[in-house]
Parts: C-alpha cells; structure tokens; sequence
C-alpha cells in the first residue's frame, strides 16, 4: 500500500496534534502535504519543520511575515491566510485525504470544497454537519468519495454499525460524559467559571469543545451530526449518560442486540481508524483492563438542567437552516462566556433566543446557510451585549 497523503486543517488544536502523533508514529503510511491553523504560528513553525508540507495557512494575513519568518524561503510563496487559505489546503492537488479538525463554522467551506475536489474526508468538525448536513452528504454521494467519522462517539457508531446491516438498525444510542456540572443543581450555575467548565473530567479537548460538553450542546450537536452520517430519523437516536467514557456508543438492533464499542478515553484510536480504514494501526496505547471498569453507569440526561440538548434536537426536528442557527448562536455565546462577558447559564438562553426569531431557509442551498449563520451571529451578540455583566 501506497502513502496516503493528508491535508490537515486544525492542526495546532488538540485533535490537530493527535493527528500528527499517529502520523508520526507512521511515516511510511501517511505523508502530511498541507497544513492549517489559528493564531499559534510559533506552534506551526515546529510542524512545518518536521513535516515540510507544500503549503501552509494561518487564520489572518498579518500572521504571515512572523511565520514565514521562521520557515524556509520557499513558504513565502506557500503561505496563504483565512478561509481561502483554508480552502488552498484543503483542495490541494496532492491530497488524498484532509481531516477537518478546525472548531466551529471555518470547517464548512473548506470540507464542501475538498468533498467537491475528490478528497475523502476524516471528520472532525461537527459543526459542518450540523450547519449543512443535507448538502454534506449530498456532495459526497455525488463525488464519489469517503467521509470517515473522528468524534469518538461517532467512530463508535460506524464501527458498531459493522456487525449488522444499516437496515436492521432499531436506534443509534449515543454516550455523553455529562461534563463537570453532572450532578451541580441549576442554582449554582450562575457561580460557574470559564476555568470550571473548561476542566472536562475524561477527555483533553480545545476551549470550545470543552464549554460545549459542560453544557452538553456537544451532545447535541452531535445528535444532528449521527442523522446525517447515519442517514438515520432523529427519533432512532438516542442519548445516555455515561460518566465513565468507556463505552463511547452503541447500535441497537431490531432483535434486541445491543453492540457497543468501548476504549480507553484516547483520539488518537478514532483518528488511527479513520486515516487507515478499514485497517487498524497498533498504536502502542494502554490497554482497557475491564476488571478495572467493572462498575459503569448510565443515566438518562437532564434536559431541565442542560436545555441545549432538547434545543438541537428540536432545531434538527425543525430542518432547514434551525440547526446553522442554533450553531451560530453558540459559538457566539461560548465565546462570550469564555472572556467573561456572560455567565455559564446566559449560553443557552442566548442560543433560545436567536433561535425564536425562526429564520427561513433551504438547507440544501449554500448561501441561504451562510447567510442564516451571519445574521444569527448578529442576534446573538445583541443578547450578549444585553446580558452583559
């Protein structure tokens, strides 16, 4: 077998570097040709340096000359910034695959354009499914290629799924840490730090993936992420606490068989997965001793505590651009606790907010999905700047 050749966009994020550790560890199997990221340049200089990749990107063009500064001569020709530069990367020749690692909104466009380029597809930006799942997957079928599942929960799905047909399917269960704030009562939610919520119990994860799991709007963009993936109705998904993170989702089946698939809390096995499928990579990780996970709990969520769930849910019932919105709002509202301009509980009252303004659109058409996006940021911030502290 050939080396595979990635794009990475994210890659000075947590996933982004998980990304390049499995790499790493096998450099006669994957090639890294292109490489993006936000603001750490000093960060991406290093990965420059050990991977030495035809282009690279960085969020905003005055990041530039420091970067190229630190790199070789030939990338000041190969260096390009924002969502072009993303799109660069992402559409470059030589890729046989790019894994979108980058947070939020920035994953859509790039992926769209590498989906419409030829490339398969490691996932792991959520938001590019729960934005324009329909249009995703519908470019996918259309070019032909692959689009693999890197959240943990939904790698669980898709190697659950193997045991049995799609068709034989009864629901998709997917697990949930329940965050830090599990079993804290409502009341004291106002008194929750950013430093707080951002301390996830399992998982090493980036800033807004961490807010996101403290209010469990992760899970729920999630739910909206398996409809897509799965081609599966929203009411054949389920979701369970489980505050090990053992058991990372199950697939029921119509006889009644429950197949789950459990693992060390570690990205870098769903990432391995999904850059060499449908072969498996030794990756010299801890192995799960069950002897020492025998007492694993679930519970069902509480939706009176973490309203964000039952509003994705309710945005991916409604269709068309709900749940861009609903995503919109929340990278709005994240951002805004996170540099302390509202508290922990103003996030999912500003996500209901934007959401009650009941923007119209086709969520097979682009720009109505972009647009949707831009304007409920808009809303979004005005509820912040009315909360304000």
């Amino acid at each position: 077998m050939g080396i595979k050749n990635i794009s990475l966009l994210g890659s000075t994020g947590s996933i982004g570097k998980n990304v390049l550790a499995v790499v790493r560890a096998y450099p006669e199997r994957f090639r890294i040709v292109g490489l993006s990221a936000g603001q750490n340049i000093e960060m991406l200089a290093d990965q420059v340096e050990e991977f030495s990749p035809l282009c690279v990107s960085v969020s905003r063009e005055e990041l530039v000359a420091p970067l190229t500064d630190m790199l070789p001569q030939e990338y000041r020709s190969r260096t390009y910034w924002g969502e072009d530069g993303n799109c660069r990367v992402a559409t470059l020749a030589e890729a046989d695959m790019v894994v979108t690692a980058v947070v939020g909104a920035a994953g859509l466009l790039p992926t769209l354009q590498a989906i419409q380029s030829g490339k398969d597809i490691g996932l792991a930006n959520k938001e590019t499914l729960v934005m324009a799942g329909r249009l995703i997957m519908e470019a996918v079928r259309e070019n032909g290629v692959r689009l693999l599942p890197i959240d943990s929960e939904h790698s669980a799905v898709f190697q659950a799924l193997e045991a049995g047909r799609m068709q034989d399917v009864h629901r998709i269960i997917l697990t949930a840490s329940g965050g830090p704030f599990r079993t804290l009562v409502p009341e004291d939610f106002s008194l929750i730090t950013p430093d707080q919520a951002l301390a996830h119990p399992n998982w090493e994860m980036g800033k807004k993936i961490s807010i996101d799991s403290a209010t469990l709007m992760n899970k729920g963009l999630e739910v909206i992420e398996a409809r897509w993936l799965f081609d599966i109705t929203p009411d054949r998904i389920g979701v369970v606490v489980h505050s090990e993170s053992i058991i990372h989702s199950l697939v029921e089946f119509i006889d009644g068989s429950v197949v789950a698939q459990l693992g060390i809390p570690d990205m870098r096995i769903p990432i391995a997965y999904a850059l060499s499928y449908p072969e498996r990579l030794d990756l010299a990780l801890p192995r799960l001793s069950l002897s020492k996970c025998a007492n694993l709990s679930f519970e069902e969520p509480r939706y009176d505590r973490f309203p964000a769930l039952r509003m994705a849910t309710h945005a991916l019932e409604q269709g068309g651009v709900q749940p861009a919105v609903l995503n919109a709002a929340n990278e709005v509202a994240v951002e805004a606790f996170l540099s302390h301009r509202i508290g922990f509980a103003d996030i999912a009252a500003i996500v209901a907010e934007t959401l009650a303004t009941d923007m119209a659109g086709d969520d097979l058409d682009l720009q109505a999905i972009l647009t949707a996006d831009r304007q409920a940021r808009g809303i979004a911030e005005q509820e912040v700047v009315r909360r304000g502290k």
